[in-house]
């Protein structure tokens, strides 16, 4: 249910689910265009029990950090009140009952839609977390995708890919209110559910796992498209939905992802571990898709790596640095990727890179996170992308998938 009210309703409305016996979880995040940005960009909320009793925990995260302080309750009214006062445009809060998600419009009007619970969630009031868990081993989809016994424990030889799925879902969690607001917004429901497409899915573990966070503990309607080249992946991951009781929320597509054809764009655009210029087909179709958030896991950057070995030269004394190939390999890599989250400023997108899973698991551990602001980049970032693709002789794959669309991308522009 979707409801309009002035801000101060809204505000009283939400500041009154912040009840320390039905709180689960809020975030505030996203700005309201035309303000003052908030000084912290996400801010989440729960209760946790201490020593000396129940306190309201804030964590403020900027780019880089987490900050956290334990408010008495006598003082969380005034906290609460405090944030909500700030430029946040997007307020998620979960409770035992319900969800309420609030957009605030860049006119300042917010915009609420409520969703009730199928069943009552029990809230985790702990305080020590260890890196916890967003989906929980005894979920079922993890027996379903034989990660986990039935009684939800996770095999040991499987761990290191329930770990990925954790870390996926964690790089996804700080970007699921802009990728609500920007996509579906005030007509989320199930008629106009959050989509989530996976380019390269394989076996879909991470397109299972996005979907079962999205929708049981995130509490939103959602429907998941996966996309492989393989046939075997597509009818294989059509089962697993199917036994799991999911194949009314996701599908699954056999194509190359540079051709494939949506019914609906998505909201959310995976792309993990695709190799090669595989990751530019996918960040090419995001951006012609206009989606509101991407992640992406670069993986074999041999594109660039072919392009500084062609004999074209390098600049200065780099040269130093691509007469030997495994040093050319882990230059190409940052080159590569440093290219490609520029492109994606230049084209709209808000970029950042940071890491993805441990390197003790593997050394592809960056992830591309960006979130569509519609802003053209800065000249700055133009004119650092130039100077640097002339300076070392290369033209990125992503910047030929796009030219068509942005002819400042083409190799003539350059």
């Amino acid at each position: 249910m979707t409801e309009a009210m002035t801000l101060d309703e809204a505000r009283t409305q939400t500041a009154g689910l912040f009840q320390p016996d039905r709180l689960v979880r809020a975030t505030l995040s996203g700005r309201v265009r035309g303000q003052e940005p908030p000084t912290y960009r996400r801010v989440e909320l729960r209760f946790v029990d201490l020593r000396h009793g129940r306190c309201l925990q804030v964590t403020r995260f900027d780019q880089t950090q987490a900050f956290t302080s334990n408010v008495e309750l006598d003082r969380g009214p005034a906290e609460v009140q405090s944030l909500l006062a700030e430029a946040y445009g997007n307020w998620h809060v979960e409770t035992t009952t319900e969800t309420v998600q609030v957009r605030v419009t860049k006119r300042g009007r917010p915009m609420v839609h409520r969703e009730p619970r199928a069943a009552s969630l029990e809230a985790d009031r702990s305080h020590d977390r260890i890196k916890p868990r967003r989906l929980g081993a005894d979920d079922p989809i993890f027996a379903a995708l034989g990660l986990a016994s039935p009684d939800g424990r996770i095999k040991p030889s499987r761990l290191a890919k329930f770990r990925q799925v954790q870390d996926l879902l964690a790089a996804l969690d700080p970007v699921i209110d802009e990728a609500v607001a920007l996509g579906p917004g005030a007509k989320l429901s199930s008629e106009r559910p959050l989509r989530l497409a996976d380019l390269g899915c394989g076996n879909a573990y991470l397109t299972f796992g996005a979907l079962r966070y999205l929708a049981s503990v995130r509490g939103l309607p959602v429907h998941a498209v996966g996309v492989d080249v393989k046939a075997q992946s597509r009818d294989r991951n059509s089962e697993v939905a199917a036994a799991a009781g999911l194949d009314q929320q996701v599908e699954f597509v056999q194509s190359a992802i540079e051709t494939v054809q949506l019914d609906d764009a998505p909201d959310i655009v995976l792309a993990l571990h695709a190799c090669d210029t595989a990751t530019d087909d996918a960040l090419a179709r995001a951006v012609e898709w206009q989606a509101p958030v991407i992640l992406a896991a670069p993986c074999c950057h041999h594109d660039i790596q072919r392009q500084l070995g062609s004999g074209s030269g390098s600049p200065g004394a780099y040269s130093l640095i691509t007469r030997h190939g495994i040093l050319r390999e882990r230059l190409a890599d940052v080159l590569t990727d440093s290219l490609r989250a520029a492109i994606l400023r230049m084209v709209g997108y808000r970029v950042e890179v940071v890491e993805f899973v441990d390197t003790r698991h593997t050394p592809r551990n960056a992830l591309i996170r960006a979130v569509r602001t519609g802003s053209a980049g800065s000249a700055d970032t133009r004119a650092d992308y130039d100077a640097l693709t002339r300076e070392w002789n290369v033209y990125p794959a992503l910047a030929q998938r796009l030219a068509q669309t942005y002819p400042s991308l083409s190799a003539d522009a350059r």
